[in-house]
């Protein structure tokens, strides 16, 4: 662990794996970051937001991005905005949500910064209609470790651009980014949310929902089982021109902090049964239909600060997957049963069909299928048995995991689910690496 005067920890906010040795060096401004001055590799980190290992370097140095806050230039009128790699989406929803523009897809938080979000090639509740985080990133430019300064564009650099994007953080240092917008009516979502009784009725409303909502997904309860297998809340919605709530009303607004470590025992089987059965009988109507907020929509965990540290000392582990279409509810409801059976414990699931626009990304994550979002608190060794056994579910049904939320998946599991990772490291910086790519590559690319 380093810390900085700020007093910032360096680890992945799953906690897992814990890092005891990276050196840190803040960047505070574009013109004075030379990379020829640090010994050993070097990684990029934003605001430490990235689940697994993906952000971490053990053993190497960390680039500090979060300093490089600032904004270039806003194109109010064509919606294109330029900002330095540390600004958060946060930062951004600040400035442009009051001049009626939004971004044009988002994560489950606000609190990343855009390098990270192209780094990570992010996805949100509207992928079947706009695709990833990458889509929208017009240019970039790009820092390699010999000096050069290049921009890279869908025009320029544009094998460069493909692997930066969703390229982890190891093509070279993201200096700024330029992102197209989305003009929205206003800050407000008209939310549809349906209590559906299984998983093959999730399928059902999803199909019927994507060619009328902007926005889907689903909380599905893991613990369900028999007839209730699946079981969950949809939530739909589209962006609305309400004018019955003023713009203070649509202002983020915080809950509370989790000010300490939980002890592990906390999540056990019994308190996270309790939490899905009171959660999905929260409303009493089966569907409910109703104005709100832009902030708790999109970013419901935003409102509790620190929430990882529900899980404990131990951590958690985020597992993500997607199947293709032709997949889907067989292998949704082989793992939603091994989950159920096995009583390693997921606490949030989150269930998304992915459309067919293809990411830009080289080796990006979403592509045309269903996805399943889970966390398990971690518990040691049982835990990460049981995420092997996850792993060879989704690889016999065609599916892959997320790289940009692992921290255990295998050297063969990933090679296996992206054969285009050898291309991708042709553009791998030198001296950039992770913790992550040495455990998926066995360091295969040095």
């Amino acid at each position: 662990m380093v810390m900085d005067g700020r007093m910032r920890t360096y680890q992945s906010w799953g906690r897992y794996p814990y890092v005891k040795k990276q050196d840190v060096v803040p960047l505070h401004w574009l013109d004075e970051i030379d990379l020829a001055s640090v010994t050993g590799s070097v990684l990029p980190y934003g605001v430490g937001r990235s689940y697994g290992d993906v952000c971490l370097n053990e053993g190497g140095t960390l680039l500090d991005t979060a300093p490089l806050n600032r904004f270039i230039a806003f194109d109010e009128e064509n919606g294109l905005l330029r900002c330095e790699a540390g600004v958060t989406l946060a930062d951004i929803l600040k400035l442009i949500v009051p001049r009626g523009w939004f971004l044009p897809t988002t994560p489950g938080t606000k609190f990343v910064t855009i390098g990270g979000a192209i780094a990570n090639d992010v996805h949100g509740k509207n992928h079947h209609r706009v695709g990833t985080f990458g889509c929208h990133v017009t240019r970039l430019e790009l820092l390699r470790s010999d000096g050069q300064r290049l921009i890279c564009s869908p025009d320029e650099n544009a094998d460069l651009f493909r692997a930066t994007i969703g390229g982890l953080g190891l093509t070279g240092l993201i200096l700024w980014a330029e992102i197209r917008l989305r003009r929205v009516p206003g800050p407000f979502i008209t939310r549809e949310q349906i209590r559906f009784r299984c998983i093959d009725e999730f399928f059902d409303i999803s199909a019927a929902s994507d060619e009328r909502f902007e926005h889907t997904m689903a909380w599905v309860d893991c613990l369900a089982t028999g007839k209730k297998l699946g079981r969950g809340l949809f939530m739909r919605g589209n962006y609305s021109p309400s004018k019955h709530f003023s713009r203070k009303a649509a202002e983020p607004r915080s809950l509370f902090t989790v000010p300490v470590q939980l002890p592990a025992f906390v999540l056990n089987r019994v308190t996270v049964k309790a939490f899905n059965t009171l959660y999905y009988h929260s409303q009493l109507p089966r569907q409910t239909r109703r104005t709100v907020p832009y902030d708790p929509f999109f970013y419901p965990l935003d409102a509790i600060h620190e929430w990882h540290r529900l899980y404990g000392p131990p951590g958690l582990l985020q597992y993500q997957f997607v199947v293709p279409y032709a997949q889907d509810r067989t292998a949704i409801k082989d793992i939603l049963t091994q989950i159920s059976r096995s009583g390693v414990l997921s606490f949030l699931a989150v269930l998304k069909v992915f459309g067919d626009i293809p990411s830009p990304g080289m080796l990006s994550f979403p592509r045309p299928g269903v996805t399943l979002a889970l966390d398990f608190p971690y518990r040691g060794q049982r835990t990460l048995s049981f995420l092997d056994r996850l792993d060879r579910v989704v690889r016999d049904h065609g599916g892959v995991l997320y790289p940009a939320k692992d921290a255990r998946m295998s050297a063969e599991t990933f090679q296996a689910c992206y054969p285009q990772w050898r291309e991708f490291a042709q553009y791998v910086d030198p001296k950039f690496s992770s913790s992550f790519w040495r455990r998926v590559t066995q360091d295969g690319t040095r």
